[in-house]
């Protein structure tokens, strides 16, 4: 072991911009942490190490102090300062090679990652999912926004209570009554920080784990992760031209839990069947399931009207409609709203107010003015309009470029259609490729839990990307595409 004089000596550089105190501190806890100043050596005073080092004392005694607030030295009146164990101690547990440490994930933390379904990039051609945030109208919500906080109240800037703002809640049940003929007051309105919060507050309150929760297969990834996460045993259900097509094997078994996009599949677009929405109540109602309706895009349909929603026919109170302003206005807004049977709507809003301390309570009553005001209503009309177009656009470059030999799913609502890819061609290859050339698409393959039911193609929204660029885009996703099949 050096004599610390030496050691501080041939480290300490009076010729650099670093200040003495951070240079003598970083010398000397390096030197601990390394172990090559041992435990239980004494430091030499403040004024012998000051003078060696041509410094001042106070910046001695300021890094001493320092490093014994850290736990590196202690320091008695006529005792002096010592190097302690416990410093050396915290080094060797830092310095453990990660190779050697457990994992640090629990199951359920790993099993989440490896599942993974969330996209790294949310813009551009043909990034599916995401709504033209730029059409938004700024001005009208900020004109709102400074409307309600010029006369905030004090409760709502605290944390939130109850299901969410009053007045947001009483719009969003005159709107779903009006428009997709759901049964419902403001008071079965719980408004949520978005889906996956509706989700995962369902799977805590209605089920436990172990329960089984039919998923639609192909199906939206979220719902997958979040009852995957609630410890849910998931069980994979077809879909054919009429929706949700369980098996008779998988009728015998009922379900706690049934996840299903009944106005437009996700991601293929089937609209279910009134046969077969019929089927599903009865079915929920006598083996006492819940029914989970996701209506995530349900006002953009193109040429037809939707079916009323499956909540709409409920007779039993089996069913729990969702619905979210991340397609109709912008995603980041966070906001999102569960319909819910009167007697789940007290403990559905305490466990919200439990678990996750709501807030957003302004920009739900900016939401409610912008609502009632009819700004949500004209601006749901003018995009209407304006993914109209892009969609004819897309289905015209695709014909365009391959003709009738790729066949598009789901192209008569939403934001998005799928092209269908023959089974010899990886659509995750085809997917990362078109990345690298600048085109973003998903490939429809990693909607399926059933691998072996699979159908290759590509998510292709058009949300993002002006009607005048699509054709340009989609001919870079074709000169893609070309090599592959």
């Amino acid at each position: 072991m050096q004599a610390l004089p030496d050691f501080v000596l041939r480290q300490f550089d009076r010729q650099t911009s670093e200040y003495d105190h951070l240079q003598l501190y970083r010398i000397l806890q390096t030197g601990i942490r390394h172990s090559e100043l041992s435990a239980g050596l004494k430091l030499p005073p403040t004024r012998v190490l000051a003078q060696a080092l041509g410094i001042a004392r106070n910046t001695v005694v300021h890094v001493y102090e320092q490093l014994a607030l850290e736990g590196y030295v202690e320091a008695g009146v006529g005792r002096g300062t010592y190097v302690t164990h416990l410093g050396l101690r915290t080094v060797k547990a830092a310095r453990t090679p990660a190779s050697n440490r457990d994992e640090p994930l629990s199951q359920r933390g790993r099993a989440l990652i490896e599942h993974a379904g969330a996209a790294r990039l949310q813009w551009g051609a043909f990034t599916p999912g995401v709504p033209e945030v730029r059409m938004f109208p700024v001005r009208i919500w900020n004109s709102l926004q400074s409307r309600v906080w010029r006369y905030a109240a004090p409760a709502q800037l605290t944390y939130a209570t109850g299901a969410g703002d009053a007045g947001l809640r009483q719009a969003v049940a005159e709107y779903l009554q009006g428009t997709r003929g759901v049964a419902c007051t403001a008071e079965q309105v719980v408004i949520t920080s978005g889906t996956q919060q509706s989700l995962l507050l369902i799977a805590q309150l209605l089920a436990d784990p172990g329960d089984t929760a039919w998923l639609e297969d192909p199906g939206y990834w979220g719902a997958r992760s979040v009852f995957r996460a609630m410890g849910l045993r998931l069980l994979p259900i077809g879909v054919d031209g009429e929706g949700l097509a369980p098996t008779p094997q998988q009728l015998r078994r009922p379900p706690r839990l049934m996840f299903v996009s009944p106005a437009h599949q996700y991601p293929v677009g089937a609209l279910m069947s009134h046969r077969r929405r019929r089927q599903l109540l009865d079915y929920a109602a006598m083996h006492g399931s819940w029914v989970v309706e996701d209506d995530y895009d349900s006002e953009f349909r193109y040429g037809t009207r939707p079916l009323p929603a499956l909540q709409g026919l409920d007779e039993h109170s089996r069913v729990i409609y969702l619905g979210t302003f991340s397609k109709t206005l912008f995603p980041s807004l966070r906001v999102a709203y569960a319909v819910l049977p009167p007697d789940l709507v007290e403990g559905f809003a305490r466990s919200l107010n439990e678990l996750f301390r709501e807030g957003h309570t302004m920009q739900q009553a900016v939401l409610a003015r912008f609502m009632a005001e009819g700004h949500y209503a004209t601006h749901i009309r003018r995009m209407r309009t304006v993914y109209s177009a892009r969609h004819d656009a897309l289905i015209h470059a695709i014909r365009k470029q391959f003709g009738a030999d790729l066949q598009v799913l789901g192209g008569a609502a939403g934001l998005h259609v799928v092209l269908e890819l023959p089974q010899h061609v990886s659509d995750e290859s085809v997917a990362r490729d078109a990345q690298l050339a600048g085109v973003t698409t998903r490939p429809l393959s990693m909607y399926y839990m059933r691998k072996s039911a699979a159908t290759n193609g590509l998510l292709l929204g058009y949300g993002t990307v002006h009607e005048k660029e699509i054709e340009s885009s989609f001919a870079t996703l074709a000169t893609v595409l070309r090599r592959h099949l």
